[in-house]
């Protein structure tokens, strides 16, 4: 069931208002005494992370603010706006940003609202009061997310745990630490209240321990944000909470990693946090936003690249040391996720084949020009090359169980436990690949190893930039930035041409810039406590 199309009939949950004056419907406590109308209200929590701020707009912040991700939009030079400034690792005062800010805060707004009004019960004795709990669970979880996403990009923001009124419109900074031990709260209650009762296509309480166990990871790397404890003791924590949902015999790996991103391939077993996204619903323009250029019928803007550089490390991991130069010997790679994840090669929708031959880097091994010397990142196409609507209907899966396995292989590593195989080979093997030999050659290798298998697994998904920062500056810059910034020059991996400035941007090196962004100035102008 996409629950989002139940927005259509239900648009007393749409609107924020501004003035304090006024009631907004969905912070109306009376909309939660009943079951139904309840439940519209979660509806409405969720509606506000599909918004084109919290979703496109998320998407593009998160994947660009990486490191190995570029952009088309504005033109494919890069001196564009994006290129010069968020691909570049150095965004400023963003304008998507800015909106992805808002956007968030809106969803926070919401959940707010229902976890005031909403009364719980410990022992829930009756149909209504699981679906009670339930909502409620749902409220928790998606602030800790919404507050999870701000917290990791921003660091110390606002936190705002109820509603603003008259004399309470301004919210200070809290220190990321405090946020993080929110979110922290926020998520095990949310393991209490959520019960299934909302069935198909809703997060279970399994999303939440998913997602507890990535803040633990993140306190375990960042003494900065450790409020009790050391690294190892976030490390034991992360493991408990990932082997909650690996013990649930819940999810499993699908057999076609592509399959992932389809519509016929949504609410999988492999899926614990999955956005549903319904054309009716007008709720998402991914399709339209990131689909090449004539790949189908209708609007396409082919905003999402994969810099050369990342496609060649990925080649270079893979490839056995064979040159796999060209298009023929690029479709059989040996890694089963690569023309799930890349796209270089295509016939115009509005041509008759062969003619109109699309072709950009590796199948342009030439790379005449910044747009055709990297592939377009293949897995938020429209999948439907006759689709012509702005709108489209794929769902956006945020966490899956791949993902958990990665996490448990590191984790189990920096615990030592000897685990780590029993986690990271299945997702190898339904990549068709074998352990690649940094995985046997200790500790550190292994670190390195698995901190690039995030990458080549989840790249484009929408935590690029929380796994590639999450260890600090310093590991940042040597294993993302620098790497890149010293290519320039060099022979790329495959094939005989060079990385050139005129097709590659200089990532900043200034840690201010390159790992949090900036306050947006809409909340700096309108909240008299930041400055």
């Amino acid at each position: 069931m996409k629950y989002i199309k139940l927005l259509l009939i239900l648009p007393l949950v749409f609107f924020v208002s501004c003035d304090l004056d006024e009631s907004p419907p969905f912070l109306d406590a009376t909309l939660y005494q009943d079951v139904q109308s309840a439940e519209a209200a979660r509806d409405g929590i969720y509606q506000a992370l599909t918004s084109y701020d919290t979703q496109e707009r998320r998407l593009f912040i998160e994947n660009l603010y990486s490191g190995i991700m570029f952009t088309r939009k504005g033109g494919a030079r890069v001196t564009t706006r994006d290129m010069s400034t968020l691909c570049s690792l150095k965004p400023g005062y963003h304008m998507d940003a800015e909106a992805m800010w808002g956007g968030l805060y809106q969803a926070i707004a919401r959940a707010n609202g229902a976890i005031a009004a909403i009364n719980t019960v410990s022992s829930p004795s009756n149909t209504d009061e699981l679906a009670f709990n339930d909502v409620a669970g749902h409220a928790y979880f998606a602030r800790a997310w919404s507050y999870f996403k701000l917290v990791t990009l921003w660091g110390d923001i606002p936190l705002w745990l109820e509603l603003p009124s008259q004399g309470n419109t301004n919210k200070a900074k809290s220190p990321a630490s405090d946020v993080y031990d929110q979110i922290v709260s926020d998520l095990q209650t949310a393991q209490a209240l959520l019960n299934g009762n909302a069935g198909t296509g809703y997060p279970h309480q399994h999303a939440a321990s998913m997602l507890l166990a990535k803040v633990y990871m993140a306190k375990a790397t960042n003494p900065d944000i450790q409020t009790m404890g050391g690294s190892m003791d976030y490390w034991g924590l992360s493991y408990s909470e990932a082997m909650k949902v690996y013990n649930s015999g819940q999810y499993s790996l699908v057999s076609d990693y592509g399959s992932l991103f389809t519509v016929q391939g949504e609410n999988s077993t492999e899926s614990i946090f999955e956005l549903q996204i319904a054309q009716d619903a007008a709720n998402s323009q991914i399709g339209r936003n990131f689909t090449p250029w004539k790949y189908k019928a209708g609007m396409h803007f082919g905003w999402f690249q994969v810099t050369a550089f990342q496609h060649d490390k990925h080649v270079a991991a893979y490839g056995g040391g064979q040159n796999w130069t060209g298009p023929t010997l690029i479709s059989s790679f040996p890694d089963k996720r690569y023309n799930a994840t890349y796209l270089h090669q295509y016939y115009r929708a509005d041509r008759t084949a062969p003619a109109g031959n699309v072709r950009t880097y590796p199948s342009a091994a030439w790379r005449g020009g910044m747009g055709s010397s990297h592939p377009y990142l293949f897995k938020w196409v429209e999948k439907d090359r006759t689709h012509s609507n702005q709108y489209n209907s794929q769902n956006v899966v945020v966490m899956r169980y791949a993902e958990l396995l990665l996490m448990l292989a590191e984790i189990s590593n920096e615990l030592g436990n000897g685990q780590e195989m029993t986690y990271l080979t299945p997702v190898l093997s339904r990549a068709g690949l074998s352990p690649r030999s940094e995985y046997s050659q200790g500790q550190s290798s292994f670190r390195d190893a698995i901190m690039e298998e995030y990458q080549f697994e989840l790249i484009g998904e929408g935590e690029d930039s929380f796994h590639n920062k999450r260890r600090g500056y310093q590991y940042f810059l040597d294993h993302t930035v620098l790497p890149h910034n010293n290519s320039f020059g060099k022979k790329v991996l495959i094939g005989s041409q060079k990385y050139q400035a005129n097709r590659e941007v200089q990532f900043s090196t200034n840690e201010a810039e390159i790992m949090q962004l900036q306050i947006p100035l809409s909340e700096i102008n309108t909240n008299e406590l930041i400055n």
